[in-house]
């Protein structure tokens, strides 16, 4: 009889203690963030009831930890983003320092020339008027073109966006064009097919074109070429401004784009550039949605823009 109770008690305290023994070990599990660790016994009694608990206790569990290191990929994320823009401003206002300093010194050094009459004969006064004039208009042409950019890349500027000409509106910029070409020797030729419509902003279209013309009289050399071409493809239509000269250097074409960067800086500043008018080009581009870039070819550069088209 002893034996046969020893036997029973211990077939008792063996399917008490084996649950309890799993509860126990799953508990240790969830602890160690192992949530798949589950209760899956069908006991109806209080071991039941607590196995029951553990896996809603282990669910909830993950689902506040996962909501937790999601709002922790936030926070991280909105530091990188407060962080990245402290140095986009902080390396913006050094490049307006930098862009400023240059003009502002040579007002300055010519208006006090005239002021203490350094040179009394006219011409040497209307040199140093023209001076002032030109760095005036260097100013604030950079000023302008700034608020367009900070316009563009905010979002705070409308895109009205109709069907127009293309060739009309090139034929319009070439025009306007046609004294600085002859100024500067330049010969451009236009390869139109007659009317060609496509969907954009007429007027940041115009502002594009004239941006990649003038940036390529500037820097044609050798023939001194500036060709203007389309091609068509998938509903698109892109429309490339070609100049005969000095090829853009590979690692410098993808950053020609962000603004106040210079491949030549001394050239750039002969002419009057500030390293804006390309990051105007990406920003109204993104705009539509578009894409625009550069390759150099073995003569030369070409800059190029795409457009929707119905055709």
């Amino acid at each position: 009889i002893l034996l046969v109770s020893i036997l029973i008690v211990y077939i008792i305290a063996a399917g008490i203690t084996k649950p309890v023994k799993k509860l126990s070990e799953i508990a240790e599990e969830v602890s160690d963030m192992n949530f798949d660790a589950k209760y899956e016994g069908s006991d109806k009694g209080e071991i039941g009831v607590l196995g029951n608990s553990i896996n809603v206790m282990s669910a909830k569990l993950e689902r506040n930890i996962s909501e937790l290191k999601m709002a922790n990929m936030e926070l991280m994320k909105d530091n990188e983003i407060k962080t990245r823009n402290d140095e986009m401003r902080r390396e913006f206002l050094g490049n307006v320092s930098h862009e400023l300093k240059t003009p502002i010194a040579l007002i300055q050094g010519y208006a006090e020339g005239l002021k203490e009459g350094i040179n009394d004969d006219e011409e040497s006064r209307n040199f140093y008027c023209d001076v002032i004039m030109d760095e005036s208009e260097k100013m604030n042409h950079m000023v302008k073109q700034l608020l367009t950019l900070n316009q563009l890349e905010f979002g705070n500027d409308t895109v009205e966006m109709t069907r127009f000409d293309i060739t009309e509106l090139i034929d319009g910029v070439i025009q306007s064009a046609s004294i600085m070409a002859a100024q500067k020797q330049v010969n451009i030729e236009f390869y139109r097919e007659g009317p060609v419509y496509v969907w954009g902003d007429e007027f940041k279209v115009e502002e594009v074109i004239t941006n990649f013309l003038t940036n390529a009289m500037n820097h044609a050399a050798g023939e001194k070429k500036i060709t203007i071409r389309f091609q068509k493809h998938d509903h698109l239509v892109r429309t490339s401004v070609f100049n005969t000269g000095d090829p853009i250097p590979e690692e410098d074409l993808d950053k020609i784009w962000v603004k106040f960067y210079k491949v030549d800086k001394a050239r750039t500043r002969e002419y009057g550039g500030s390293g804006i008018g390309l990051s105007i080009v990406k920003a109204i581009m993104d705009s539509f949605h578009q894409k625009c870039g550069a390759v150099n070819h073995p003569d030369g550069v070409e800059f190029w823009m795409e457009l929707e088209t119905n055709n």
